[in-house]
């Protein structure tokens, strides 16, 4: 009787997490979308960014959300949120003890705090303020220079980002074949989580390492955006079948 009560229990606070993981991909397509939607009006292409500290702060100053949309500052809220879908992922399959289930959800983890971390976006905004208030010379170049350090480490296509970039991407390849094996979510649900989340890592490996294709890595950013969207979409459908399910 007992077993029984803490199944049905159990099985409650998971179709609990199905929902909610559910609702934060929600949210995280949502602002996906929008990053795809400013990306298309604003040109895509990295090259065209401004290249310069200094650059950066009068866009900054001019315009801050599109300042901090370059900084991949939309990019890291979209990252937290995923930190919930993941882990319903990870509890979707924590039944059949799939160790490359809770591998794909560390390894996601791991890339979004790298991510995050590495991310200079309020940092940016906040020498903009000093660079523009500053009296002196001498005052703005020492900020500049601290600008440029900042790029150096964390502007978008930089090596500073391409670990936090690329590990998630990784984990979404992982998860995706685990979701393959266990037949949850369906074989073309996987497929397209694998084929879209390589095609994103190609893109980051290709902006970080080989600066000479950043123009042309929309080429693989557009077909896999579409598809690690797609992919979410149907495991989203999938979270709340099993979430409003007969307990």
């Amino acid at each position: 009787m007992y077993s029984i009560q803490k199944n049905q229990i159990e099985k409650i606070e998971n179709q609990s997490i199905y929902i909610v993981g559910g609702i934060f991909t929600i949210i995280a397509l949502i602002g996906i979308l929008l990053d795809v939607i400013i990306g298309n009006i604003t040109g895509g292409n990295l090259l065209a960014l401004p290249q310069s500290a200094v650059d950066r702060f009068i866009q900054l100053q001019q315009n801050p959300l599109l300042g901090l949309y370059n900084l991949d500052f939309l990019n890291i809220i979209n990252q937290m949120i995923m930190i919930i879908t993941y882990f319903a992922l990870f509890i979707t399959h924590s039944k059949t003890k799939n160790p490359y289930a809770l591998l794909a959800f560390i390894i996601f983890i791991i890339g979004s705090t790298i991510f995050v971390t590495n991310n200079v976006a309020l940092q940016m905004l906040e020498l903009s303020n000093k660079y523009t208030s500053s009296v002196t010379e001498s005052q703005k170049l020492l900020f500049a220079a601290a600008g440029e350090g900042l790029l150096a480490r964390g502007a978008h296509g930089s090596l500073g980002v391409l670990i936090g970039f690329a590990l998630p991407n990784i984990a979404g390849i992982i998860m995706s074949f685990v979701m393959l094996k266990e037949k949850v979510f369906g074989k073309l649900n996987s497929y397209i989580g694998i084929i879209g989340s390589f095609l994103m890592t190609i893109y980051v490996v290709l902006v970080a390492i080989v600066p000479s294709v950043k123009g042309m890595a929309t080429l693989f950013a557009m077909p896999g955006g579409l598809l690690c969207m797609t992919w979410m979409i149907m495991f989203t459908i999938r979270f709340f079948k099993l979430g409003f399910a007969k307990k």
